[in-house]
This record gives structure tokens, C-alpha cells and sequence, in this order.
């Protein structure tokens, strides 16, 4: 399945309840259609974040509409780590050990005390790093150069091709997706159950589900956000309208990668078709009422 009535793009976080008000490195979510996206919605925790996918899901199934949801954490871990953790290949048994594990509230989470059990299972500490609580955590040191046991590479073949991209065992700090994949992957897991067999999970299997759950990096192709916007709600937004204009054809040309265990960035090795061949002359608004900043913000 390569052409979609819905896109989703969300932006995701692995930290505490942002409030009430809209801001920065939170949740954001936009859905676009036919290259006409919503204004951005901001949710201000996890909690909140499942509950709306559930709902958005359980719509777009009703009115027989087809989704292409896409989400910024990666859905996958460098080669071998699987098999060491879970004694299987699948990576989708992965997101299950995770979801039986991690424990989330808006507030509070265990995903450091998670990492560092995973860290137990090594000869050593490692390979995630990053604590970023004010008490010490056994076998999860707070700098990446105190591992002692890191068998796997830093980076998937997807962030060694992709300019900028972090490392996944970094939990804390400045570029921490690995605390976004900790605490994503488990509400990725229940969404899965909980829609089977509506969904298919990109490039784990062949997309032939009404839902399509797809890892993104939007800053793969957006570019910087106008004055008066968040930078998360820009992204979603623009993503998700130029996503929603790209010919099938294209799209096809892009979601055509090999399986493997990693996972893979939706749209690395195609720049150029995600910024060029995804309608560029689609306005750019000058802001919207939901995702609103002022001059000071901006600086």
C-alpha cells in the first residue's frame, strides 16, 4: 500500500508533562490530506499522546481511511542488540520487552533504571549512557566514555548515513533520542496490539494494513522554521502537508528498502524527491493560532 488518504506525523518526547501551554520539545502532532494540513496539535504527555492516537486511529478505521502515521524516534536498535536482549530476531518482540517493562507516568518514568538493566546483561557497563537523575543508577553511567562493555556500533546504518543524527544509547542531554525510542516503542507496541491487524510497521513488514506506523527524522528535509513558530509544530506541519501532496509513485520509490533489523529514516538516500518533488510551491502560512511564539521566544 503506497498511497494514503491520511498522514500523520508526530514529533515525539521522552521527557516529563510539558503543561498546558504550547512549547517547544514536546509532542506535536498535524495531519494533513491532499496536500492541505490541519493546524498542529499540542499534547503535553505521553499519556495524553496515546489516548488521541488511539482516538485518531479508531476514526480514520471508521471512515475507511487509509494512514501513513509517522514517528520521530527510531523503531529499531543497531545489529545484535535484539538477539542479546530478548534471545529473538524480531524487533517487534523488542518493542513488547520494552512495553512489559517501562513504566510511565506524566511526571515520572523508569526508563534510565530500564536502560540500566539492560545494561546488567553486558560483561560490563554498557552500551546506554546518560542518567539524567539527580541519584545514582548502577551500571548506567552519566558520560558515554565511562562503558566499559559496548559491543555494538554507536550508531544503525540509518544515523552513520544520516548527517546529524544522534546515537541511540544516549538517554540524556542535548540530541537524547535514546530516551525518545525508550519511551515510544512501548506506546508503539500498544497501539500494534491494540489495532491488530490493522497496522504494519515500516520496514519490519509489508505494508498491507490500513495503518502504517513509519519512522521519521524531519529534519531530513525541513527546513527552518518561520518567525512566530515552534519549531516542532513547523516540522509536523510541513511534513505532513508535503507528504500528503507526494505523487504514489515516489512515494512507492522511497518505501522500497530492504528488511532488516535496524529499522531505517523514511526518506535517507532520497533528499532530494523529499524536498524537491513534494510540491514546493505550497504556501507557507505565516503562523498558526495553535502553534504561536513571540519575538522572544524566537531568539
Amino acid at each position: 500500500m503506497t498511497a494514503f488518504d491520511t498522514f500523520l506525523i508526530v514529533d515525539w518526547s521522552g521527557g516529563n508533562d510539558r503543561g498546558s501551554a504550547p512549547k517547544p520539545d514536546a509532542i506535536w502532532v498535524c495531519v494533513a490530506r491532499n496536500g492541505v494540513a490541519e493546524d498542529p496539535i499540542y499534547l503535553r504527555n505521553r499519556l495524553v499522546a496515546e489516548d488521541w492516537l488511539g482516538r485518531f486511529f479508531e476514526t480514520e478505521l471508521h471512515a475507511g481511511r487509509s494512514v501513513f502515521a509517522g514517528f520521530d524516534f527510531p523503531f529499531g536498535y543497531p545489529a545484535g542488540f535484539c538477539e542479546k536482549v530478548t534471545a529473538q530476531s524480531d524487533p517487534l518482540i523488542l518493542w513488547d520487552w520494552l512495553e512489559a517493562r517501562i513504566e510511565d507516568a506524566p511526571e515520572t518514568n523508569n526508563r534510565f533504571d530500564v536502560a540500566a538493566e539492560v545494561n546488567r546483561m553486558f560483561d560490563g557497563i554498557g552500551p546506554f549512557w546518560g542518567n539524567g537523575l539527580k541519584r545514582d543508577i548502577a551500571n548506567l553511567p552519566r558520560k558515554g566514555r565511562l562503558r566499559t562493555a559496548t559491543p555494538f556500533p554507536e550508531k544503525r546504518m540509518a544515523e552513520q548515513q544520516a548527517k546529524g543524527a544522534f546515537t541511540l544509547w544516549q538517554l540524556s542531554g542535548v540530541g537524547s533520542v535514546g530516551s525518545q525510542a525508550l519511551m515510544g516503542l512501548p506506546v508503539l507496541s500498544r497501539l500494534r496490539k491494540r489495532f491488530a491487524p490493522q497496522v504494519s510497521v515500516w520496514p519490519f513488514e509489508t505494508l498491507a494494513a490500513p495503518i502504517a506506523f513509519v519512522e521519521i527524522w524531519p529534519s531530513l528535509s525541513v527546513g527552518r522554521a518561520p518567525d512566530h513558530w515552534i519549531k516542532d509544530a513547523w516540522q509536523v506541519f510541513d511534513l505532513a502537508r508535503r507528504l500528503s501532496a507526494i505523487a504514489p509513485d515516489v512515494l512507492q520509490r522511497i518505501l522500497d528498502v530492504p528488511r532488516q533489523s535496524e529499522g531505517w529514516i523514511f526518506g535517507l538516500g532520497h533528499e532530494a524527491a523529499l524536498r524537491y518533488d513534494m510540491a514546493t510551491d505550497l504556501p507557507v502560512p505565516a503562523g498558526s493560532s495553535l502553534a504561536p511564539r513571540d519575538r522572544k521566544d524566537a531568539q
